[in-house]
């Protein structure tokens, strides 16, 4: 499900105000990131990360690789920070804004 630019928007601002609880250093995007991503998703649903100055990756291209490897929606990349979104479908935490169509 790709997001709409309203959503994206909403969950903008709801990430504004979290904590950036990932860090991916200059080992790039390995199975430990994406697994410690994935159960913060699971967890949160929304979830906000760094990319290190050491690092080999930009922002944008740690943030594609693991939206992909953790079937997450990318909401925003800005400077080195990045935020990703997956909705927990056993027990959602953020009810997004419905897109009304004219």
């Amino acid at each position: 499900m790709a997001l709409t630019s309203k959503q994206r928007a909403q969950l903008r601002g709801l990430a504004a105000g979290e904590d950036t609880i990932v860090q991916v250093g200059k080992g790039g995007v390995t199975p430990a990131v994406v697994e410690s991503v994935s159960a913060a998703l699971a967890a949160r649903e929304l979830v906000k990360g760094k990319v290190l100055e050491n690092s080999m990756l930009s922002a944008r291209e740690a943030c594609g690789l693991l939206a992909e490897r953790c079937r997450a929606e990318q909401v925003q990349v800005i400077g080195t920070k990045f935020v990703l979104y997956k909705r927990n479908e056993k027990a959602p935490k953020i009810v997004l804004v419905k897109d009304r169509k004219k």
